[in-house]
């Protein structure tokens, strides 16, 4: 197979790291809203106005007809990246703590490295290894000492609590593997449309089910600004994702979503007044470690173009 032009492409690096910092301050705004929403109508809201902002971008750059082969594929992408992936680590806050559940989640990397690595995508290498690990264990000290409290969830069954949030990780990562294909083969806006279009039909369900259509919506203010930022930024920030997927290995890209812990406390910190601590030191030294050991390390990959 022949190496891919793109892997070491820094256009996808700064991509990805932008990524990272638009899901991290999602995360605040989203704390904020959640106050007056439920789970289910925030993502259905935020993947409507995503795709708004999406999709006259398609439109101006010109509609892609899609292989009948790949339609299937690309929805079921978008639905397990958007709807599957945040149902499942929210069904895990029922049972842990949501430090854990963070945390569990960070595993994301390293699922998609070993994943990549059986499937023959990329090679596994031990620089990669050290950066993915020392990320991981960075996102564990930025969350603080709650991150060892796995009992604090609404119902018993601590261990169905962290499958579900490994769940979710996995398929992230998978997601993460799978999208490339059809990223060489189409444009990346036209894909990132599509996908978050059928996301939005599958949350309508879920949205339904808990009552989001029975009466218009009625927020605060700052909800709706909230809301509105999150929508924006996730249109902007998917694209982003999908723009780096398509140009450099999946590890490469999913290690940035280490970014996201630190870019919620720093956040916490200037905008709730939060505490800024040791750990929360020590973890984002190690976040930018990780990420500085993974842009130092040489890449092989092996996944050749046109697969």
């Amino acid at each position: 197979m022949t190496g891919d032009r793109h892997s070491s492409d820094p256009l996808a690096l700064w991509a990805a790291a932008g990524t990272g910092f638009q899901v991290g301050a999602a995360l605040v705004a989203s704390r904020m809203a959640l106050d007056e929403t439920t789970p289910a109508a925030l993502a259905l809201m935020r993947y409507i106005i995503g795709f708004l902002c999406l999709a006259p971008v398609a439109w101006r750059l010109g509609l892609v007809r899609f292989a009948w082969r790949d339609v299937a594929p690309i929805a079921l992408l978008g639905i397990g990246q958007f709807a599957i992936l945040v149902a499942l680590l929210n069904a895990s806050l029922l049972y842990i703590a949501t430090a854990p559940a963070a945390l569990l989640f960070s595993t994301f990397p390293f699922m998609t490295m070993l994943l990549a690595a059986g499937l023959g995508r990329e090679a596994l290498t031990w620089p990669k290894a050290l950066g993915v690990g020392l990320t991981v264990l960075g996102v564990g000290f930025t969350l603080g000492v709650d991150v060892l409290d796995f009992g604090a969830g609404r119902q018993g069954g601590v261990w169905i609590g962290i499958l579900l949030a490994l769940g979710s990780a996995f398929i992230g990562a998978l997601c993460s593997v799978f999208y490339r294909p059809y990223l060489q083969r189409y444009p990346t806006v036209q894909v990132s449309a599509f996908a978050m279009l059928a996301s939005v039909l599958f949350l309508a369900f879920a949205a339904a089910g808990e009552g989001f259509f029975d009466a218009p919506p009625t927020f605060s203010n700052g909800v709706w600004g909230a809301i509105l930022f999150i929508g924006i930024s996730s249109g902007i920030g998917y694209f982003l994702w999908l723009f780096a997927l398509g140009r450099a290995v999946p590890t490469r890209v999913t290690i940035f979503l280490a970014l996201s812990p630190a870019t919620a406390a720093i956040i916490g910190i200037v905008v709730l007044g939060e505490s800024f601590g040791f750990g929360m030191a020590a973890g984002i030294a190690l976040v930018t470690l990780g990420l500085w050991v993974m842009a130092k390390a040489k890449e092989v990959e092996l996944q050749g173009r046109g697969n």
